[in-house]
């Protein structure tokens, strides 16, 4: 999908590309571990009824790896390698011992 615009240089052609519902379950995974609250920040974030939102989680399985990939569709692809590293927080009243 392209816009038009007229400028006083000419006209200049703009792309947007709206994002996918996959995208929006990243983010929203990226927000927070509760599975539910996931679901409705993916759905307020494209507007789509959570039942719809939820069906393409459980399709996809919502289980969060340490890497995730992430696609985009268009004229050149290009690929983001998304990774998560975890905390090495010590529990409290541990005892380190050396």
């Amino acid at each position: 999908m392209s816009v038009v615009w007229n400028t006083k240089y000419g006209s200049r052609r703009v792309r947007h590309d709206p994002p996918t519902l996959k995208e929006a379950i990243l983010a929203a995974q990226g927000l927070t571990d509760q599975v539910l609250e996931q679901v409705e920040i993916a759905a307020a974030l494209m507007d789509l009824p959570v039942a719809e939102v939820r069906a393409e989680m459980l399709k996809n399985g919502s289980l969060r790896k340490s890497e995730q990939i992430v696609t985009s569709a268009g004229r050149t692809p290009r690929t983001v390698v998304v990774e998560r590293k975890t905390s090495r927080r010590i529990p409290a009243g541990a005892r380190i011992t050396r």
